[in-house]
């Protein structure tokens, strides 16, 4: 696995970042380090995802420093950690593509255990946190998450999904930004379309500054996502449900109907029949709200509305900005970015 020629960087690293004012510097330090030891050639793309502290400028600044190997993506607004992600992953040019998060809590120093599983032949190279350093109710949350998307989707293999420290094929990132999905999970769909994954444990360490932008809405909406698109058993299940509950409300009526003829009318029990009732309506509702998050996603695909909008690039000898005032979509209308001068990429 070597660069396409000698211009092209051999390793791709993709981090999405929002406000991160405070780990930014030392990013880029100890990124830089590590990737410098390995004695290949390689780029950083850091994609801006509408943060409002001093994040553009301090990126900006870091492009100039190295502006052959560090580009700049700037997102019009917020859109999510994984379009994020795939705005980088539509432009690497790398052929060992790795995600990581800015918040410095999965060390750079890391990269070189990814590099060798992709070199050993992997297409896809997850990993898990050892001795994890977070919260105790993410650490609780996260643990039961696993174990149930294990069961509920036990094709994907992958001991941690909440790790962003991961290593792609340029042939399965290639794959994954050509999907045009606008809700993703990108762990998940790589595995879709790997043929050798591996994975291998990293360390994991505590935030040095800053605050994480997942709360516990956020948790639940991203574990949506990869429910709703790498499985259809919460249909399932409510099927089978629906076939148990039907079954049991025949035998129910039969029960009640032989009652009725044996004792005579009576208004006993009719407390436990409301307590029925809610119950099943309860699930009726629950089950309606899990078939619309299906049909949501649906619906955001058909509109077929840009997943992003990029607002400028900043690369070597060349700055995609917004005086141009022009509109060119891009990855067949993926995303659309407002240039100065129509670029290639």
């Amino acid at each position: 696995m070597q660069p396409v020629n000698q211009t092209d960087p051999y390793i791709s690293i993709v981090i999405p970042v929002h406000n991160e004012q405070e780990n930014l510097e030392e990013l880029y330090t100890r990124l830089t380090q590590a990737l410098d030891q390995l004695k290949k050639p390689y780029e950083i793309i850091l994609t801006n995802d509408g943060s409002t502290d001093k994040t553009p400028e301090i990126l900006q600044a870091l492009h100039a420093r190295r502006p052959h190997q560090i580009r700049v993506i700037e997102f019009n607004g917020n859109f999510g950690q994984h379009m994020a992600i795939m705005a980088g992953f539509e432009r690497v040019r790398g052929q060992i593509i790795i995600t990581m998060d800015a918040d410095l809590q999965n060390p750079p120093e890391e990269i070189g255990k990814l590099v060798a599983a992709m070199e050993a032949g992997h297409d896809v190279v997850n990993t898990h946190r050892l001795n994890r350093q977070d919260s105790l109710w993410r650490l609780k949350v996260s643990k039961w998450h696993n174990k149930l998307r294990e069961w509920m989707m036990p094709k994907l293999k992958m001991e941690d999904e909440g790790c962003m420290l991961r290593a792609y094929h340029r042939r399965i990132v290639d794959l994954m930004a050509s999907t045009e999905e606008s809700t993703t999970f990108i762990p998940a769909l790589a595995l879709t379309y790997a043929a050798n994954p591996t994975e291998v444990g990293v360390a994991h360490a505590e935030r040095s500054a800053g605050t994480s932008s997942y709360n516990l809405y956020k948790l639940i909406r991203y574990n949506f996502d990869l429910v709703t698109g790498f499985s259809v058993f919460p249909l399932q299940m409510f099927t089978m449900m629906g076939v148990l509950i039907s079954m049991l409300s025949f035998g129910f009526v039969i029960f009640l109907l032989l009652r009725r003829l044996i004792m005579g009318p009576e208004v006993e029990g009719v407390f436990t029949l409301f307590a029925v009732a809610f119950f099943l309506i309860g699930i009726v509702l629950f089950g309606l709200g899990m078939v619309g998050e299906y049909i949501g996603r649906i619906y955001q695909e058909v509109r077929k509305r840009p997943r992003f909008v990029i607002r400028r690039i900043l690369e070597a000898n060349q700055a995609q900005t917004l005086n141009g005032e022009r509109l060119v979509n891009q990855s067949a209308g993926n995303a659309h970015d407002v240039q100065a001068n129509e670029i290639t990429p």
